[in-house]
């Protein structure tokens, strides 16, 4: 991780992925500083919600695709609240 960490808002999902298992990997080496530790696990779990607002998102669109008789999308459908 660098000084100053680039703004999780700002991460795709695959890049959140990547960081959070880097973050996990480093708090189970255990080598970390009491401080540092406390750091990276504020910042996995920021990730971590980062991570599942983006699945969310995801499950959200592909429930909202429709489809006709032979099952071909046809469109989508509003998803209630966006």
């Amino acid at each position: 991780m660098t000084d100053t960490p680039r703004p999780v808002t700002e991460m795709s999902f695959e890049e959140s992925m990547k960081e959070l298992e880097s973050v996990v990997d480093r708090l189970e080496r255990g080598d970390v500083p009491l401080n540092a530790s406390i750091d990276l696990y504020e910042r996995g779990a920021a990730l971590k919600k980062r991570c599942e607002e983006e699945l969310k998102r995801a499950e959200e669109k592909i429930a909202a695709i429709t489809l006709d008789a032979d099952g071909t999308p046809t469109g989508t459908t509003p998803v209630e609240g966006h």
